[in-house]
């Protein structure tokens, strides 16, 4: 009997690895066939652009993303109201290094966002550069007291995974200015996150905590070539003068929205698979990258299972999140109105990594389901998507975490992807066709999976 019972499930896993590959393969087919992400990525970039959260150009995300989820044969796509910050840049920002009177340099910049700005003429002192925000306590008061603090630590290009070397830089960007001040710093410059020497100069959040307004310094990145050209000229003449000028405005928050669109499961409906981007972006750039293509990523799920005439068992729920990059308020508002319905999103995966050519998904999962994942990576071998690593998901569904469930990060190739990001040249050009095709079949083909088998007991 012992054999028998043997036999039925070596059989039936056979079977179903036999049809899980057959639907995969026609995923991946309809995928680089019929998806709709790069004419979607086509628009979102170059008729609506730059989608600065409470800006007029994330109004028309909000109301283009619905019309064509409307398109798609959801049961439902809804808009989720959320108040969000509104910060403009204003005028292009300025900076020059002026090593004599009359000798100066200009130096590319933007403003952090949710700086305040400077004084109209700028603000023109010495600077005391910095690697850290522990050097901020060994220099003291008296050595930073109406001075520019100059934050220069690089990415460390010895992690492979950049997204780590990031992590371990961003600090810096976001705590600077809030720090500097404590010492009496008039402003902050901080060298911009990327790997790449270049004259591009990346924005990205800021917080000034609980900081008075009267306190607040302005803070702007630079460029890495800047950054060099900066660090190089301080060794030669530490008593150097740098201006900043810029322009940029906080103002009362507005009413946005998350955008939302559901498929109702034909036999576990009260069990959520969520797929999400971020619908905002930086105003630099178009923000093709970061996220335009974990927004179009999530959207083509249902263009795919349509085209493949795949019916959802599982309530599937696509959620475009308003406001990750200077506040987290989409996923926050989501989070509470999902708490306060009981949801049960046994899955979720974000795209928010980039349009580059996926290599596999990273899980926040308990060891009983990784162990069960790490068996499909042979499903996505075929198609060079099988790095399967524990830890990670997305800013925007990281909230969602329960002791059963299991969250998924898309993990492209992300050798390139700060070259880009939050910069004026994230724009579509620098979108392969392909390589975004393969991660809307990736996505689709993981849910797919975890559509057909849910959670492990």
């Amino acid at each position: 009997m012992k054999n028998v019972i043997f036999f039925f499930l070596i059989f039936f896993n056979i079977v179903g690895h036999t049809q899980d590959k057959t639907v995969i393969k026609n995923i991946f087919d309809a995928g680089f066939t019929k998806s709709k992400a790069y004419s979607w990525l086509d628009y979102l970039s170059n008729e609506i652009g730059g989608r600065l959260s409470g800006s007029y150009e994330a109004e028309l995300a909000v109301k283009w993303t619905k019309n064509e989820l409307d398109k798609l044969n959801f049961d439902r796509v809804w808009l989720q109201p959320v108040m969000v910050p509104r910060w403009v840049r204003g005028p292009k920002e300025f900076a020059l290094i002026e090593t004599e009177p009359g000798i100066t340099f200009d130096v590319p910049v933007v403003a952090l966002g949710g700086s305040v700005a400077t004084p109209s003429v700028g603000i023109k002192s010495n600077v005391v550069e910095v690697f850290s925000i522990q050097d901020l306590e060994k220099l003291g008061k008296e050595n930073i007291d109406g001075k520019i603090v100059f934050f220069n630590r690089p990415m460390n290009p010895k992690f492979t995974t950049t997204f780590t070397a990031y992590s371990k830089a961003v600090d810096q960007r976001a705590l600077g200015a809030l720090e500097a001040s404590k010492y009496g710093a008039i402003g902050v410059i901080v060298r911009s996150m990327t790997l790449r020497t270049d004259d591009f100069p990346h924005t990205g959040g800021l917080t000034y905590g609980a900081l008075p307004e009267s306190k607040r310094i302005p803070a702007a990145a630079i460029s890495t070539k800047g950054a060099d050209k900066l660090s190089s000229l301080l060794k030669i003449k530490p008593d150097l003068k740098f201006l900043l000028r810029q322009q940029c405005k906080q103002l009362p928050d507005v009413q946005s929205y998350n955008v939302i669109a559901e498929k109702r499961g034909t036999t576990y409906p009260d069990q959520i698979i969520l797929i999400g981007g971020h619908l905002d972006s930086w105003d630099i750039g178009d923000g093709s990258h970061d996220d335009g293509a974990g927004v179009v990523h999530s959207m083509d799920i249902m263009n795919l299972f349509n085209e493949i005439k795949y019916k959802p068992k599982r309530t599937i729920r696509v959620v475009l999140f308003m406001n990750e990059e200077n506040g987290l308020r989409g996923s926050l508002k989501y989070k509470e109105i999902a708490d306060k319905n009981r949801l049960n999103h046994i899955f979720a995966i974000e795209s928010d990594a980039g349009g580059f050519r996926p290599l596999g998904f990273s899980f926040t999962c308990d060891d009983s389901n990784f162990l069960r994942i790490l068996e499909w990576k042979k499903l996505f071998a075929p198609y060079f998507i099988n790095v399967f690593i524990k830890g990670g998901s997305g800013a925007d569904i990281s909230n969602l975490r329960t002791d059963y469930n299991v969250l998924s990060g898309l993990r492209p190739n992300s050798q390139r992807y700060f070259d880009y990001h939050h910069t004026e040249i994230d724009t579509f050009d620098a979108i392969n066709k392909r390589e975004l095709e393969m991660g809307s079949s990736a996505v689709a083909s993981l849910v797919y999976l975890f559509d057909k088998y849910g959670l492990n007991d």
